[in-house]
C-alpha cells in the first residue's frame, strides 16, 4: 500500500500489543506475537507509575488529532510514541528520528517532500473512516429517535368555535 509500510490501527489491536508486552516483561527473550509498524489515530499514551513507583503503567487515552506510533519490527520490542501529526508518526516509523533530530542524511523537509503520496493516502483512508464512522452514528441516532404523535387539539379552541355559532 505504501512505502512506509505503516498499518491504521484500532484501539483494540494497540491494547493488545500493549497486553501482549506487559505480558512478556520479564522474559529475556521476548517473542511478540504481532511484528510491524502501526499507528492509532485519535489516542495518545498516558503513563502513570503505581506501586510504589516500581512498575509503569502504560494506558491509552482519547485524544481528537493525535497519533500513537508502535513500532516492534524486531519481533522483540515495541517502540512506542506519541505524535501530534500523522506525518511526525510516519517519519519516525520510517527513519527512527524525531522532526526535531538533526541527521546529515535524512531531514524532515526532504522526507516529507519524498513521501507526500503515502501521507496523503494515509489521511484519506483516516477521512474515510471518519465519514463513516459519523454516518453510522447519524443512522444510529435516528432510529434511536421515536416518531413524534400528533399534537393534541386543544380544548380552549374548540370552545370558542362553539361560542362563535
Amino acid at each position: 500500500m505504501t512505502q512506509t509500510k505503516a498499518t491504521l490501527i484500532t484501539v483494540e489491536e494497540a491494547k493488545a500489543l500493549l497486553k501482549d508486552q506487559s505480558d512478556q516483561i520479564n522474559e529475556r527473550f521476548p517473542r511478540l506475537k504481532k511484528q510491524g509498524k502501526y499507528i492509532l489515530p485519535d489516542y495518545r499514551l498516558t503513563r502513570k507509575r503505581e506501586a510504589f513507583k516500581i512498575r509503569k503503567h502504560t494506558f491509552l487515552q482519547r485524544h481528537a488529532r493525535s497519533y500513537v506510533a508502535f513500532d516492534s519490527e524486531n519481533g522483540q520490542t515495541l517502540w512506542m510514541h506519541n505524535f501530534p501529526s500523522l506525518t511526525e508518526a510516519l517519519f519516525w516509523l520510517d527513519t527512527g528520528l524525531k522532526p526535531t533530530d538533526t541527521d546529515t542524511n535524512t531531514s524532515y523537509k526532504s522526507w516529507k517532500d519524498l513521501h507526500e503520496e503515502d501521507i496523503t493516502a494515509l489521511k484519506d483512508i483516516l477521512k474515510e473512516r471518519s465519514r463513516k464512522r459519523k454516518e453510522a452514528a447519524a443512522a444510529k441516532k435516528a432510529a434511536m429517535v421515536p416518531k413524534k404523535k400528533p399534537a393534541a387539539v386543544k380544548k380552549s379552541t374548540v370552545v370558542k368555535k362553539k361560542k362563535a355559532n
